[in-house]
Protein backbone atom coordinates (compact mmCIF):
# COMPACT_ATOMS: atom_id res chain seq x y z
CA UNK A 1 0.00 0.00 0.00
CA UNK A 2 1.24 3.87 -0.91
CA UNK A 3 1.01 5.76 2.10
CA UNK A 4 0.81 9.27 1.58
CA UNK A 5 1.55 12.01 4.25
CA UNK A 6 0.58 15.58 3.58
CA UNK A 7 2.37 17.70 5.78
CA UNK A 8 0.33 21.30 7.32
CA UNK A 9 2.19 23.84 8.65
CA UNK A 10 0.93 25.80 11.64
CA UNK A 11 -1.27 28.08 9.41
CA UNK A 12 -2.92 25.22 7.70
CA UNK A 13 -0.85 25.71 4.60
CA UNK A 14 0.50 22.11 2.94
CA UNK A 15 4.09 22.82 3.26
CA UNK A 16 5.27 19.16 1.77
CA UNK A 17 4.14 15.41 1.50
CA UNK A 18 5.75 12.10 2.50
CA UNK A 19 5.48 9.56 -0.01
CA UNK A 20 6.05 5.37 0.82
CA UNK A 21 5.54 2.30 0.31
CA UNK A 22 3.84 0.55 -3.18
CA UNK A 23 0.87 -0.05 -3.74
CA UNK A 24 0.55 -3.70 -5.11
CA UNK A 25 -1.91 -3.12 -7.69
CA UNK A 26 -0.18 -5.19 -10.59
CA UNK A 27 -0.15 -8.65 -8.31
CA UNK A 28 -3.34 -7.92 -7.01
CA UNK A 29 -4.95 -7.43 -11.16
CA UNK A 30 -2.61 -10.43 -12.11
CA UNK A 31 -0.87 -7.69 -14.55
CA UNK A 32 2.57 -8.19 -15.85
CA UNK A 33 5.31 -6.74 -14.23
CA UNK A 34 5.82 -3.22 -15.30
CA UNK A 35 2.16 -2.47 -15.16
CA UNK A 36 2.11 -1.46 -11.73
CA UNK A 37 -0.87 1.50 -12.44
CA UNK A 38 -0.86 3.38 -9.48
CA UNK A 39 2.52 3.40 -8.12
CA UNK A 40 3.38 4.82 -11.73
CA UNK A 41 0.50 7.28 -11.42
CA UNK A 42 1.48 7.97 -8.01
CA UNK A 43 5.30 8.37 -8.53
CA UNK A 44 4.71 10.71 -12.11
CA UNK A 45 2.65 13.15 -10.21
CA UNK A 46 5.08 13.70 -7.65
CA UNK A 47 8.60 13.58 -9.72
CA UNK A 48 6.41 16.50 -12.12
CA UNK A 49 5.44 18.55 -9.23
CA UNK A 50 9.21 18.55 -7.74
CA UNK A 51 10.31 19.15 -10.81
CA UNK A 52 7.90 22.10 -12.02
CA UNK A 53 8.35 23.76 -8.71
CA UNK A 54 12.27 23.80 -9.18
CA UNK A 55 11.93 25.11 -12.71
CA UNK A 56 8.41 27.50 -12.55
CA UNK A 57 8.96 29.19 -8.95
CA UNK A 58 11.48 30.44 -6.87
CA UNK A 59 10.77 28.20 -3.50
CA UNK A 60 13.57 26.61 -2.06
CA UNK A 61 12.87 22.97 -0.88
CA UNK A 62 14.16 19.88 0.05
CA UNK A 63 13.38 16.34 -1.66
CA UNK A 64 14.96 12.54 -1.29
CA UNK A 65 13.51 9.66 -3.03
CA UNK A 66 14.53 5.60 -2.63
CA UNK A 67 12.96 3.87 -5.35
CA UNK A 68 13.44 0.49 -3.77
CA UNK A 69 10.94 1.54 -0.83
CA UNK A 70 9.08 3.96 -2.87
CA UNK A 71 10.12 6.63 -0.63
CA UNK A 72 9.50 10.50 -1.85
CA UNK A 73 10.01 13.21 0.92
CA UNK A 74 9.31 16.74 -0.48
CA UNK A 75 9.43 20.13 1.71
CA UNK A 76 9.46 23.58 1.59
CA UNK A 77 12.16 24.99 3.24
CA UNK A 78 10.37 28.41 3.52
CA UNK A 79 6.88 29.47 3.31
CA UNK A 80 6.02 28.89 -0.58
CA UNK A 81 4.92 31.72 -3.24
CA UNK A 82 1.19 30.97 -5.00
CA UNK A 83 3.04 28.94 -7.83
CA UNK A 84 4.43 26.74 -5.58
CA UNK A 85 1.70 25.92 -3.08
CA UNK A 86 -0.40 25.47 -6.42
CA UNK A 87 1.78 22.85 -7.67
CA UNK A 88 1.91 21.29 -4.36
CA UNK A 89 -2.00 21.29 -4.25
CA UNK A 90 -2.01 19.95 -7.31
CA UNK A 91 -0.05 17.14 -6.26
CA UNK A 92 -2.37 16.70 -3.52
CA UNK A 93 -5.33 16.67 -5.94
CA UNK A 94 -4.50 14.17 -8.13
CA UNK A 95 -3.44 11.73 -5.32
CA UNK A 96 -7.14 11.98 -3.90
CA UNK A 97 -8.27 11.02 -7.37
CA UNK A 98 -6.40 7.81 -7.50
CA UNK A 99 -7.66 7.22 -3.59
CA UNK A 100 -10.96 7.90 -4.56
CA UNK A 101 -10.88 5.70 -8.28
CA UNK A 102 -8.84 2.18 -7.06
CA UNK A 103 -9.12 2.89 -2.83
CA UNK A 104 -7.57 2.00 0.02
CA UNK A 105 -6.18 -1.07 -0.75
CA UNK A 106 -3.79 0.81 -2.73
CA UNK A 107 -3.41 4.07 -1.70
CA UNK A 108 -4.11 6.02 1.49
CA UNK A 109 -3.61 9.89 2.71
CA UNK A 110 -2.95 11.29 6.00
CA UNK A 111 -2.76 14.66 7.25
CA UNK A 112 -0.06 15.71 9.62
CA UNK A 113 0.71 18.93 11.03
CA UNK A 114 4.68 19.95 11.32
Amino acid sequence: MIQVTVLVDSKQQNCGILISGHAGYAEAERYQKGQELVCAAVSALALNMANSVEHFTDTPFQADMEEESGMFCFRFTQEADAKAALLLNSLIFGLLDIQEEYGEPYITICYKEV
